[in-house]
Parts: structure tokens; sequence; C-alpha cells
């Protein structure tokens, strides 16, 4: 028999398109709003409030050259990306809602063809000058770690993925208090922070977190 859970974290991308096998959309709220009903009546669970962090597909540059060329959307990068070299995941190069739909939806058109490499090696790549731009995940503590900036998806290209708490009904009310605590408590950057404490400088995530709740 499968264990039993009480309550568990998810995104609400994942919950509304691999598990409610819905059509991708890119409203947040719309997707929230739809997961927390299906998963109401359908499975007899609760959605917390929102976390506050998201982790959708970040498209990232180098901070300086977003500095210096005054960089703050995706539609600011396509046009002086030509010459740019791209460098991509597996997975963001084969899914729908990757690279041929983001490529068309914002209208890049890179003189060479992007790499296609191992998504962990691709944010060292892009600070070494080895790529131009890359697709990572918003909440990687590499990102704030080697001054990289996220591009706004000024097109809402991308599904949401808020980071949300699942739980079983009977226990919401007993969860209704840590749940109020934490909505829209977590930043991006805060879990970014978090993320390369515990992957950058291999701390225990129990203290990482620890020490986050007794700054609040």
């Amino acid at each position: 028999a499968l264990p039993i859970l009480d309550v568990y974290p998810e995104y609400t991308g994942t919950a509304f398109t691999a598990i409610l096998k819905k059509t991708p959309i890119t409203d947040p709220q719309a997707v929230y709003d739809q997961t927390k009903a299906a998963y109401e009546t359908n499975f007899g669970l609760t959605l917390s409030p929102p976390l506050g962090f998201s982790n959708d597909f970040a498209i990232l540059v180098r901070g300086e050259l977003a500095r210096s060329q005054g960089l703050r959307t995706i539609t600011d990068a396509v046009k002086i990306s030509r010459e740019w070299q791209a460098g991509f995941g597996q997975d963001f190069m084969s899914r729908a809602d990757g690279y041929r739909g983001f490529a068309k939806a914002y209208g890049f058109d890179f003189a060479r063809q992007p790499r296609e490499m191992d998504l962990s090696l691709t944010y060292r790549a892009l600070r070494s000058g080895e790529l131009d731009i890359i697709a990572g995940n918003s909440t990687d503590g590499l990102i704030s770690a080697l001054d990289l900036f996220q591009l706004e998806d000024d097109k809402r290209f991308f599904p949401p993925y808020q980071a949300v708490f699942i739980a079983r009904s009977d226990f919401t009310t007993m969860l209704k208090p840590a749940f109020d605590r934490l909505a829209d408590a977590i930043s991006t950057e805060a879990m970014r922070k978090m993320n390369y404490e515990v992957d950058g400088n291999n701390r225990p995530t129990k203290d990482v977190a620890a020490e986050w709740l007794a700054s609040k």
C-alpha cells in the first residue's frame, strides 16, 4: 500500500497539467483557482494559499549585460540577440512550452543553433561568456550567486508554477495557522538564497529552513 501523506508541497502548474491533464494556461490566479476547485472536488484535498515564490522557467542573461544594455524583459533582449550563443537543457529544447514555442512567441532568430547541454552546466557557461542566454529554473541558487539576471516574461508565455501545500481536508483546520503564516511569505529571491545555502554550501535543509523561520 502507498504511504499515507497528510500534506505535501506542489507547484500549481504541475498539478494543473500533469495531474489534472489540463492544457497549460498562463494566468497564475486562474491556474490556482481551477486547481484548488478540482482538487477539492476530485480528491478531497485542499490547497494552501500560494507561498510567494514560483519555480518557473527563467530566461537568464549575465547581470552586467542586463545593466549595461538596460535589459528588463525578454522582448528587450530579442532586439540585440541575433549574434548571441544560446544554450538550453534537453527538457527545455524538447517541450512544447520550451524552446520552439518560446522562440516563436518572442521572435528570436539566433544566427547560430542553440547548444543543447546539461542544465546544471548552463549557469556557469553563461557566467563565463561561453553562452549569452539560457533557460534555468527561477528558484535556482546559482542565479544570485553568479550575478545572473532573470528577464521578465512580458508576453506571459510560460505557465505559472506557484508553490503551494496540498493537504487532506481533515487536516486543514489544524494546518490553517501555518498556511496563513506562510501565505505569500517566501519570495523567489529568498528561495534562491536558501537553495544556494543547501546546494552550494552543503548546509542541512532543516537548518536553513529554521534560520529563515527565525528571521520572520
